[in-house]
């Protein structure tokens, strides 16, 4: 029996004595009053304690029983939680013990492989460094071979040679006297000495010596003109070995390392959404190919390669890659790129020197970073050629400074925003005039290619210093220069249309992707456009193969809550 029912009852019959002894005593009261009435009131009054005590203890009991009863039920309820959660734990304990088994095993197949791949590399290694002391031995027998053969030649050329000087000393002595026995038949035929005959011989030696002279000094002018030249090369020469540069020949392709493959696909996206967004904000082509832990960004402009780099560096680091996230980071990088670009600019001039530029032609000169010139970076072509110009011009006596001023500033107009239809030296000397610069620097820009007359002693020199620069051999490449001008055309063809945002042409100039306006080109009219410009690169344009034109028309719908 419970402690509650136990108590219950206890208190029940506690309360019946209880009763019973004040029953008890008020009948003994009233016996001593009123005997008769006493007894019937004790009477009353302890049937009523006796229902009262019974009552009482009834409901002791029942609440008694309702309170075990609901003991019970909680008991059933903490029992059931209590074997639901050790089920949740022990699926959760299989779960995890199963994934770190797997885990461990994953890690055994990767050691295991890269013990083998080890191994055959440890194989290969010593089979070449075999193939090696083989190839060298046989290369110290060979040479043994060779120096043993050469010594045996040398001495029988030695020999031949003694031979050689004894026969032509016996024929020396023969032809001596051959010699006196002509010049004596000679006198008798002649009726003339030796004396005579020598006079006569002088006076034929002396005719002959004149022609001799006149063309010796003909020789000798020619000579001194090639001393000339070679005096002047040797210069050329001795200043680019001065400044020697690196020389930087730039690719249509860019190189992004990973830590590891399953960084790919996060980058790829759901369906590709995250790559495809980051392609139509750069305007570069994302390549992920089999390549193990690199992913390919192609693209012939380099600041479109740059962006899409720092990009991917940036967004990989923070993790969250979405197209929303995609748009904002090559933003910020953009912004960036233009920070450096002044950076660049000014880290340039301190380097060389060079005080007073304008903010704007820093910002040009930062700009050669990112352009090149025939395949040759154009930054490292204009410090080189401004490193010339100052090198010749302290060689010939003239302003230094000027000088290495006009060869850095020379290609400015490449790296021109506006692009208008002018030759870029008169381009760059339109601007350099813009900009206050000294009327010498001015004409040295705009006649390094003969557009405009030299009026400047630095202008020849500049123009000297240019083609020295780039006729180096491998500094320059002439298709990589053609080659990224046809994909400028491409790009400013479809440009050229009604309701075309962004045009970039990828995959080496074989795919134009270009980007319209939802709201003013349909679907059908992007399939029109779409044709209209393919007529027109085919009538306007030469080049290999086909091109694939990829009109893309995306509609975002764009709210703010407020």
């Amino acid at each position: 029996m419970s402690p509650i029912i136990l108590y219950c009852i206890l208190t029940a019959v506690v309360a019946l004595v209880a009763g019973i002894v004040v029953g008890r005593q008020l009948a003994g009261k009233a016996r001593l009053d009123h005997e008769g009435e006493a007894q019937a009131r004790a009477q009353q009054i302890l049937r009523e304690a006796e229902e009262k005590g019974n009552r009482l203890r009834d409901e002791k009991i029942k609440q008694a029983d309702e309170r075990l009863e609901q003991s019970k039920n909680k008991f059933k309820t903490l029992r059931n939680e209590f074997d639901q959660e050790s089920k949740r734990l022990k699926a959760e304990l299989d779960g995890e013990l199963t994934q770190r088994r797997q885990g461990v095993l994953e890690q055994e197949q990767s050691i295991k492989l890269l013990t083998e791949t080890t191994q055959r590399q440890l194989e290969q290694l010593q089979k070449k460094e075999a193939d090696l002391e083989r190839q060298r031995e046989k290369n110290q027998t060979d040479t043994q071979q060779l120096r043993d053969k050469l010594e045996a030649q040398a001495e029988k050329r030695r020999l031949d040679h003694e031979e050689q000087m004894a026969e032509l000393e016996a024929k020396q002595r023969e032809a001596d006297e051959q010699l006196h026995t002509v010049q004596r038949q000679l006198e008798t035929i002649a009726n003339l000495t030796a004396a005579e005959a020598r006079e006569q011989l002088v006076e034929s030696l002396k005719n002959e010596a004149q022609i001799q002279a006149s063309s010796y000094v003909k020789d000798t002018v020619a000579q001194a003109k090639l001393t000339a030249t070679k005096d002047a090369k040797k210069i050329v020469l001795e200043t680019i070995q001065r400044t020697a540069s690196e020389h930087a020949i730039e690719n249509c392709v860019s190189i992004f390392n990973i830590e590891s493959d399953d960084v790919k696909g996060k980058i790829i996206g759901r369906e590709g959404r995250n790559i495809r967004a980051l392609e139509a904000a750069t305007g570069v082509e994302i390549i992920v190919d089999d390549t193990p832990e690199a992913i390919i960004i192609s693209g012939f402009d380099p600041v479109r390669r740059e962006i899409a780099r720092l990009s991917l560096h940036l967004l990989v680091k923070d993790g969250r890659i979405h197209p929303a996230r995609v748009e904002e980071i090559v933003a910020k990088t953009r912004k960036n790129i233009e920070e450096e670009i002044v950076e660049i600019g000014e880290k340039t001039i301190i380097d060389l020197g060079i005080h007073g530029l304008h903010p704007e032609l820093i910002k040009m000169v930062g700009r050669m970073r990112f352009r090149s010139s025939y395949g040759q970076n154009l930054l490292q072509h204009s410090r080189e050629v401004a490193n010339l110009c100052a090198t010749m011009a302290a060689e010939m006596g003239l302003d230094v400074k000027k000088a290495k001023r006009a060869g850095l500033l020379h290609d400015i107009g490449k790296v021109s925003t506006e692009e208008p239809e002018l030759p870029h030296a008169i381009l760059g000397m339109e601007m350099a005039k813009k900009w206050k610069e000294h009327p010498d620097v001015v004409n040295a820009i705009g006649a390094h290619h003969d557009e405009i007359e030299m009026t400047a002693m630095i202008s020849p020199l500049v123009q000297a210093c240019d083609a020295i620069s780039g006729s180096r051999p491998g500094a320059r490449r002439e298709m990589m220069e053609s080659y990224i001008k046809r994909l400028k055309q491409l790009e400013e063809t479809a440009n050229g249309f009604k309701g075309v945002n962004q045009c970039f042409a990828i995959q080496a100039g074989r795919e134009l992707r270009v980007m319209v306006d939802a709201e003013n080109v349909t679907d059908e009219r992007a399939a029109e456009l779409s044709f209209e410009i393919s007529q027109k690169i085919e009538k306007e344009m030469q080049y290999p193969g086909q091109i694939k034109i990829t009109v893309i028309r995306e509609m975002r719908a764009v709210a703010y809550a407020k």
